[in-house]
């Protein structure tokens, strides 16, 4: 009996110990199959641990299929591989470790303000001239060093509406924003939303106000502006520091590097030069010859060439760094922008950026993030999968809901408990369905899809035009971006847009006559561009091209009927005339008439004579008397008013 009973208690200790290996997405009958358990038995767990909608083809993720698991004392197994990662290292504990760094500054503000003139000032070279539009379309890095031998990095973020995220990336990696207003200007919207992105991110603002050279600007005008915006100066009794400058002059721009100098000795900037590098992508990009390249902005640790680096999804073994200006870097230290060569696949802006011990670490941490996003988007889509099948199961439940209520009315009829026989079974059950029908027509409401394959020369454009073409839509239509990528338009993008019946979208990358000549033979138009305004302005024409045409109807003339006449035909035959004057406008012959009856309408279509006494005529001005017959209506009467109306089409715009 004792032997029995150890026993007994090793086979319960076993089970308990058991381990099991649960696939990331599976079914809850496989799971019961896994587990060793009668489906029953794995549906009343569910309910236990309160899971919605348990049924057989209900979708588990990981996650709820090891809860299950561990409900009935099993032990579901993780593969450590699959969770391995990088992670930023918590602030360092020994301050005297740390090494000053140079301040980040990011220059913002409205579009057109001075910021990218300011900037060549600073650096003595001409960026301005060369963009387009002379607007800037992408973040740009670079060091200035001060006549102290104090460096600056500078930040040039786009001033355009259409690059909020870009600016807002640039408020998140930046220790100061020196934020640009125009003298002549003053506060405008891109400005209004620096200063948000700036206190958001809790950074230092100094205000820099550009084009004090031109006559008759008055500064004091923008400083009690920028108060009404929560940025209280100096000179007024605030805490922001503000400087008078300009950018073709050079006036003041020595005051304003010493400002940003004595700000960033108060705010301490300091890092650790030694252990694994950190930092975050500013851009991206494919250069001809060199590949994959990112401008990168090292904010601990020091990169070197031969550093096997990760960013969101995908790695890089530095093969070689270059400055601003292309000069070949050995080693890049805490608050120091590069371009780095070598990346495996194009980062996307605005990722982390952090060391890896070796290669082979790096292709896991990869492999494990493009798993797990590929993982995310199954549990979406299981989502959508399991509320179709509660969906359905509800529709299934109610149809033999109504079977029951219909066999209970038949047998009462039939007993002569009611009067009067139910409707058939056939009648209710497709009203449910026609129902069913009309809510999904509702969902669907048709809309137009304008479909888009949007090419860039740079990760951060990219995103940027992408997001302004998904903000193009109304009720009835709505720009698709069916896929986005940054380098030169290639064959597979034009025929991904042949197969979706889309276009071809290039921001400062062109297609050359190989690719145009493909794009002609499968009928997609393939568009470049280089400034974004423009862009989008030629998107919201083709999307108007697209819309059904607005249709207006105008009164263009007025006639009474004062009498009816019965005219013979042939024979004794007679057909009813109206005897009318023209009270506004003028009547013709060949456009449409309505008849109004007590200010209703009765009839609408075209007339079948007008004439004055027995003369055709084209047209019957205000005052003239004339008779009018209709085509295909007689029932008019007198009192009955008469309205020539013109259909008007008028293009829609987005």
């Amino acid at each position: 009996m004792q032997k029995l009973r150890s026993k007994k208690k090793k086979s319960q200790t076993e089970k308990q110990m058991r381990d099991v290996y649960i696939p990331e997405i599976i079914n809850v009958a496989n799971l019961s199959r896994i587990l060793g358990i009668r489906l029953e038995q794995a549906l009343q767990t569910m309910e236990e641990l309160e899971m919605d909608n348990p049924s057989h083809d209900r979708m588990l993720s990981a996650d709820e299929s090891s809860l299950i698991a561990m409900q009935l004392d099993m032990n579901p197994i993780v593969d450590e591989r699959q969770s391995l990662d990088l992670y930023p290292r918590p602030p360092s504990a020994d301050p005297s470790v740390l090494q000053p760094r140079p301040p980040v500054v990011t220059i913002m503000g409205h579009v057109d303000h001075g910021k990218t003139t300011l900037l060549d000032t600073l650096r003595k070279t001409s960026v301005a001239s060369g963009e387009a539009g002379g607007i800037t379309q992408h973040i740009g890095a670079f060091s200035v060093q001060l006549p102290s031998k104090k460096s600056i990095t500078f930040l040039d973020t786009p001033g355009h509406a259409a690059f909020s995220s870009m600016r807002a990336r640039g408020a998140q990696v930046t220790d100061i924003v020196v934020l640009v207003v125009a003298a002549d200007d003053g506060v405008m919207p891109q400005t209004q939303e620096a200063i948000e992105h700036a206190q958001s991110a809790n950074v230092p603002i100094v205000v820099a106000i550009n084009k004090c050279d031109k006559p008759g600007v008055d500064a004091t005008k923008v400083k009690q502006e920028l108060a009404r915006y929560n940025v209280h100066l100096e000179e007024i009794g605030g805490d922001v520091p503000s400087v008078e400058v300009s950018g073709l002059t050079g006036k003041n721009l020595d005051q304003l590097e010493e400002t940003i100098s004595t700000l960033s000795e108060i705010l301490e900037l300091k890092a650790e030069r030694d252990n694994g590098v950190e930092g975050v992508v500013i851009e991206s990009q494919v250069e001809k010859g060199r590949g994959n390249v990112a401008t990168v902005l090292v904010r601990r640790g020091t990169l070197k060439p031969g550093s096997t680096v990760v960013a969101g999804q995908t790695w890089c073994r530095v093969r070689s760094m270059t400055d601003y200006q292309g000069r070949p870097v050995k080693q890049a230290l805490p608050g120091t922008p590069v371009k780095v060569i070598g990346w495996k696949e194009v980062p996307t802006a605005g990722d982390e950026m952090l060391q890896a011990s070796d290669e082979g670490t790096a292709k896991t941490v990869v492999d494990n993030r493009k798993a797990r996003h590929q993982r995310d988007q199954q549990l979406k889509d299981l989502q959508v999968i399991n509320e179709k099948r509660r969906h359905q199961r509800e529709q299934l439940e109610q149809e033999r809901t109504i079977e029951r209520e219909y066999k209970k009315e038949m047998y009462m009829f039939h007993k002569g408990l009611i009067d009067t026989p139910p409707d058939s079974l056939g009648k209710r059950l497709s009203a449910i369905q026609s129902t069913e029908q009309d809510e999904n027509t509702e969902k669907k409401d048709d809309i137009l899809e304008y479909r888009a394959v949007v090419k860039g020369d740079v990760s951060g454009t990219v995103e940027a035009v992408v997001d302004c073409l998904n903000g193009l839509r109304n009720k009835q239509i709505q720009v698709k971006v069916v896929e986005s990528g940054v380098g030169n338009i290639t064959e597979g993008d034009v025929q991904l847009a042949a197969a979706c019946e889309g276009h071809v979208i290039g921001f400062n990358v062109k297609a050359d006559k190989k690719i145009q000549a493909e794009a002609s033979r499968h009928g997609v138009t393939v568009q470049s561009y280089s400034v974004i305004y423009k862009l989008l302005e030629e998107v919201k024409e083709k999307l108007g091209d697209m819309l059904p045409p607005i249709i207006t109807t105008q009164v263009v003339g007025e006639a009474s009927i004062l009498q009816i006449f019965d005219i013979g035909i042939k024979g004794r035959e007679t057909r009813a005339v109206a005897g009318c004057r023209v009270t506004n406008g003028s009547i013709q012959r060949n456009v449409r008439v309505r008849i109004l009856r007590d200010k209703n309408p009765v009839w609408e279509g075209e007339l079948d004579a007008l004439r004055q006494v027995k003369k055709d005529i084209t047209e019957a001005k205000k005052g003239l008397e004339c008779g009018m017959s209709f085509e295909g209506f007689t029932d008019f009467k007198a009192g009955d008013v008469i309205q020539s109306i013109q259909t008007i089409e008028t293009k829609q715009k987005l």
